[in-house]
């Protein structure tokens, strides 16, 4: 079985290793490194991980590890309206499930997943802060509240999705 490579840009990866020698390439900077990555690239593919292993010179493995220890880094490309739906108490209590419930049907993706179309990508979060607001959805950088399932096609058409 064949793995296929992801392409890097040449101006991104040299954004990359610019960001390494912010950090003087120590190892002990790996977590702000990555963080630098994620915001280059989007996401962490191994391609990336490769080259901060090799800047900071500190083994694959150990990169690897810091990667999927931390939720907020992630391996998988998120789409261009990343959408994140509070699960914390106060937004479950008032109903965030089925709000999920109804973007994963609308969007025809489960929590984790991006739109074939690469414009969304769907996740929960434990608590965004918001209580008052519950339940509260974030595409992107906005923030919902008291979001009701019969709301979330309105949302996704402020985003020009075209719902079936």
């Amino acid at each position: 079985m064949s793995e296929s490579k992801v392409a890097l840009k040449k101006s991104d990866v040299e954004k990359l290793k610019a960001a390494c020698k912010e950090f003087n390439n120590e190892g002990g900077e790996l977590i702000n490194v990555l963080h630098k990555a994620q915001s280059i690239f989007g996401y962490l593919p191994a391609e990336v991980q490769e080259i901060v292993a090799e800047e900071l010179n500190v083994p694959l493995a150990k990169v690897y590890g810091v990667v999927t220890f931390y939720s907020f880094f992630t391996m998988i490309p998120k789409g261009r309206n990343p959408i994140s739906i509070c699960t914390g108490t106060a937004c479950y209590v008032r109903g965030a499930d089925k709000v999920l419930d109804e973007f994963k049907r609308l969007l025809k993706i489960e929590v984790g997943e991006t739109s074939a179309d690469g414009e969304f990508s769907l996740n929960c979060l434990r608590c965004v802060g918001a209580c008052g607001l519950a339940p509260v959805v974030l595409v992107g950088e906005k923030t919902y509240g008291r979001v009701s399932p019969d709301e979330v096609r309105d949302i996704l058409k402020e985003y020009d999705y075209v719902v079936d």
